[in-house]
């Protein structure tokens, strides 16, 4: 055997050997997080959530999780509380990437037994249940999982991961600050104002002041933007932080969140983190109009059905998607309000 094969297979032995290492240590956090009981795991596998079987074999190549951030003053996680962040992660099961779609907090909808509202209001109702059937019935998706936030569990995951860069500009300094002190209210903090817009590292507390912000131009549109740079800028982060931030993070946040994924499937997902790249990121409704109806700003849909098929090609690279007779009919009853698409 010559030196340019010997050399090859030591190679492979020693790069399976490191992903071995690395597979025991990420189970010994899952290990780790089930014994000390810390998650907020949501054990009730409610049968209630309705999903969309129209397109179940195209869907079935992904793993989609909705991401919900909760506007609770208390940190409240699981009801009376609105989801003001709504993001579905899409992730193709065999490439590992990984689209973003965030659901503008104000969207009109058809939320199941209540009536039409905005989308945040659906968790505020009915918890995750009622939001997973929101999303479902009215985008024809299937999300079963989901990860439910608050501010301080995200607050404290970009101070351990030495906080991120973002490019606060002038008009958004102020409510940066403004939110920092409603923040430092809710989480028992005092942390400072930024002194400057410009790019800069900014800590936890800044970060999520800087995702909440909806009063600039764009209103819940720039909004929904701001939200999806900050996760981005903590995923890349945190895929380049050591075992013992990593360690540190879990230990940390865990017990606030509330989510229905169990111990193996966040070992599933912890142990590839490294293969995860997010490849692209929008907002939903692409097609739409701020407007007021009985004296209530909602975003409206500009035609759901076709916002609906261009959401399937954009999460599962479906480009002939047709729409549910149900979304056809939640189209036609948002268009009388709005009015045909100029």
């Amino acid at each position: 055997m010559n030196t340019k094969k010997k050399k090859k297979r030591l190679k492979r032995k020693v790069l399976l050997f490191i992903d071995l290492i690395l597979l025991l240590i990420v189970a010994g956090f899952g290990y780790f997080i089930y014994i000390t009981g810390k998650t907020q795991l949501d054990t009730s596998g409610d049968s209630s959530i309705v999903t969309n079987s129209i397109d179940s074999e195209e869907i079935g190549g992904y793993r989609n999780i909705a991401i919900f951030g909760v506007d609770s003053r208390d940190n409240a996680l699981k009801k009376s509380t609105h989801s003001d962040t709504i993001v579905i992660a899409s992730i193709n099961r065999k490439s590992k990437d990984i689209k973003l779609a965030s659901i503008y907090r104000d969207t009109y909808v058809d939320i199941p037994d209540n009536g039409f509202n905005k989308i945040n209001a659906a968790y505020f109702k009915g918890g995750y249940p009622l939001a997973l059937n929101t999303i479902n019935t009215n985008f024809d998706l299937d999300v079963k999982e989901y990860v439910t936030v608050n501010f301080d569990a995200v607050c404290k995951v970009i101070d351990l991961l030495g906080g991120i860069t973002l490019d606060i500009t002038k008009e958004e300094l102020k409510y940066v600050n403004g939110y920092t002190k409603e923040l430092n209210q809710i989480n028992g903090t005092k942390v400072g104002k930024l002194k400057s817009a410009g790019t800069q590292v900014v800590n936890g507390t800044h970060a999520t002041a800087y995702a909440r912000i909806r009063y600039t131009k764009g209103g819940d549109i720039k909004r929904a933007e701001r939200q999806r740079i900050v996760i981005q800028k903590i995923f890349e982060k945190a895929q380049s932080a050591d075992l013992l931030t990593i360690n540190n993070i879990l230990n940390e946040i865990f017990p606030q969140i509330y989510t229905n994924l169990d111990t193996m499937d966040m070992l599933n997902l912890a142990k590839d983190i490294l293969s995860y790249h997010i490849v692209d990121e929008t907002g939903f409704p692409f097609d739409n109009v701020a407007q007021y109806y009985k004296k209530v700003s909602y975003v409206f849909p500009i035609d759901l059905a076709a916002n609906v098929s261009q959401l399937h090609k954009f999460l599962f690279n479906d480009a002939s998607y047709v729409p549910s007779l149900k979304v056809k009919e939640t189209s036609d009853t948002i268009l009388e309000i709005t009015g045909p698409k100029k």
